[in-house]
C-alpha cells in the first residue's frame, strides 16, 4: 500500500507519528523558501480584495449566494486583531464575523476598531466549546468556519473552499494549513490527505488529522447532530468529527488557506497531557460504532 500522508495529532498541532494498523502515516512538507513572511503573503493579497469583492456583489445579484459564518472563539489571546482582520477581509463577501468573548481579562481593547463589523458577544469564561456553540447559536449563515483567536485565515479562503464544496456537493471539508511562528513567518506547510474513507476511518480510530480550523460545514449539521460537547474541553473538534463521520463524507482541500500559528503559551503546549487524557476518552466513546463501521467497508448499508 503506498503511504499516504496524515498528521495524526494535527488535533494537537503537534509532530506525532505512528503505526496505525499497518498504514504508515507521514508528512508531506513542500519545500518552500525560508524566507517567506506569511504576513508579507497575506498583505500581497490585499489589493484584490475589493476587486474580488466587487466581482461577488455583481455577479450574485441575479442569484442567492450562501452566508459563511465565521466564529473566533476568543480568550486573553494578543494576535485576535490579526484573526478578526484575516476575516473580514475575505474575498467572498457573504459572511458574518462572530467573536465570541469567553471571559477575557486581558487584550479586548484590540477589537475596538473593528466592533462596527462584527458580532461581538461577551460570556462567562467556560472554554471554547462553550464559545463555538454560543456563536452557533447566533449565527444566521448557511455554513460555519472556526477560527482560533490566535490563527490568520488567506484572504481567499472562504471563496475557495465554499467553492470546492459546492463543485464536490460537499457538507464538511477540511484541508491543508501553514505553521507559522509567533511574528508570523513560515515555519512548515501539512497536507494531511489520508486517502480513502476506510483509511480515514483507520486514522480516525487512532487520531485526528483534522485541524479544526481548516472545517468548513454546512450549518445544518449542527442541527442533526448536536453542537460541540463541552464535556471535553481540548477535544470537542476530535470528538464531533467522530460524530459526524458515520454519515458524512469528510472531503480534504489540499490547498493551504490558513496559518496555524505556534507560540508558547498556546493551549495545546500547557495543556498537553490533559489533551492526551480526553482524547482516550473521546476514543472510547466512539469506538464500537466505528470498528462496526469498519467492518461494513465504511458506510452503513
Amino acid at each position: 500500500m503506498k503511504p499516504r500522508s496524515v498528521l495524526i495529532n494535527g488535533l494537537f498541532g503537534a509532530a506525532f507519528l505512528r503505526e496505525a494498523g499497518g498504514l504508515k502515516c507521514t508528512f508531506t512538507l513542500p519545500q518552500l523558501p525560508a524566507t517567506v513572511d506569511l504576513n508579507l503573503h497575506i498583505l500581497e493579497e490585499m489589493h484584490q480584495f475589493q476587486f474580488a469583492q466587487q466581482r461577488y456583489v455583481q455577479e450574485g445579484e441575479a442569484r442567492m449566494e450562501p452566508k459563511v459564518s465565521i466564529v473566533i472563539p476568543f480568550y486573553n489571546c494578543p494576535y485576535i486583531e490579526q484573526a478578526v482582520h484575516s476575516a473580514l477581509h475575505q474575498t467572498y463577501p457573504h459572511i458574518e464575523v462572530i467573536v465570541v468573548d469567553d471571559g477575557s481579562t486581558k487584550h479586548v481593547e484590540r477589537l475596538q476598531p473593528f466592533m462596527d463589523q462584527i458580532h461581538y458577544i461577551r460570556k462567562e469564561n467556560g472554554g471554547t466549546a462553550t464559545a463555538l456553540n454560543e456563536g452557533i447559536k447566533q449565527a444566521t449563515g448557511d455554513y460555519f468556519v472556526w477560527l482560533s483567536s490566535d490563527d490568520v485565515m488567506l484572504l481567499n479562503r472562504v471563496e475557495k473552499q465554499l467553492q470546492f464544496m459546492l463543485e464536490v456537493q460537499a457538507s464538511f471539508c477540511h484541508g491543508a494549513y501553514h505553521y507559522v511562528n509567533e511574528r508570523g513567518e513560515w515555519l512548515d506547510t501539512v497536507q494531511p490527505e489520508v486517502g480513502s474513507r476506510l483509511e480515514m476511518l483507520q486514522v480516525l480510530m487512532e487520531g485526528c488529522p483534522i485541524n479544526g480550523c481548516t472545517v468548513m460545514v454546512k450549518m445544518e449539521a449542527f442541527e442533526r447532530f448536536g453542537m460541540f460537547d463541552t464535556d471535553f474541553r481540548y477535544t470537542h473538534d476530535y470528538e464531533m468529527w467522530l460524530r459526524l463521520f458515520p454519515l458524512y463524507e469528510l472531503f480534504y482541500f489540499n490547498e493551504p488557506l490558513m496559518c496555524y500559528r505556534l507560540h508558547e503559551s498556546m493551549g495545546t503546549k500547557r495543556h498537553f497531557k490533559e489533551l492526551v487524557a480526553e482524547m482516550k476518552r473521546v476514543q472510547e466513546k466512539h469506538r464500537p460504532i466505528l470498528l462496526n463501521l469498519q467492518q461494513v467497508g465504511g458506510y452503513w448499508k
